[in-house]
């Protein structure tokens, strides 16, 4: 029987929260496709938001390829004009709504209630979100100003805690 080269803690034990080599206090959250690069714009941050910007771009005009050849099936299908439409119409409209709910979510986090409710929406609409990755990268890493204000205001939260109290609390001056 061989034993384990690197003993682990015992289940349910608490393990740091911060590895070895980081700083103490709240840790930046990391970013689809980006990590946490964007933090100080390293680690190939530019080259990140190309590749994320150019993908996103490729996928959408695949989607849309896709789109086409659906839209083909129902012409062959003879299903008539009005179901055409109606297919088009459904499509841009939860296209437009994806862009807009997606464009919103760089800015302010979306409540879980509503994100599950809009899930299918979101998944008609994929083209929409796809463009609003592309055009946001464009600027930023996608959802990277609503990430910094949240590490900021968690940086300065912790800094006026850690910073409140100075000296041994057991020490207090007792002359009156």
């Amino acid at each position: 029987m061989t034993e384990d080269p690197a003993p682990r803690p015992p289940s349910g034990t608490a393990t740091p929260a911060t590895p070895a080599g980081t700083a103490p206090g709240p840790q930046p959250e990391p970013l689809r496709f980006f990590g946490t690069t964007w933090v100080a714009h390293d680690g190939g941050y530019g080259a990140r938001r190309v590749g994320v910007a150019v993908g996103s771009l490729v996928a959408a005009a695949a989607g849309c390829f896709v789109l086409r050849f659906a839209y083909e099936g129902l012409a062959i299908a003879a299903v008539g004009g009005f179901v055409n439409l109606l297919v088009v119409v459904m499509f841009a409209i939860c296209s437009a709504l994806a862009f807009r709910r997606t464009w919103e979510g760089f800015t302010r986090r979306h409540d879980p209630a509503s994100q599950s409710s809009t899930r299918g929406l979101m998944t008609i609409g994929f083209v929409g979100t796809l463009l609003a990755y592309f055009f946001r990268s464009l600027s930023e890493a996608p959802g990277e100003k609503l990430h910094r204000q949240e590490y900021e205001a968690a940086r300065a939260q912790y800094k006026k805690r850690t910073s409140r109290r100075t000296g041994n609390p057991s020490r207090k001056n007792r002359n009156r």
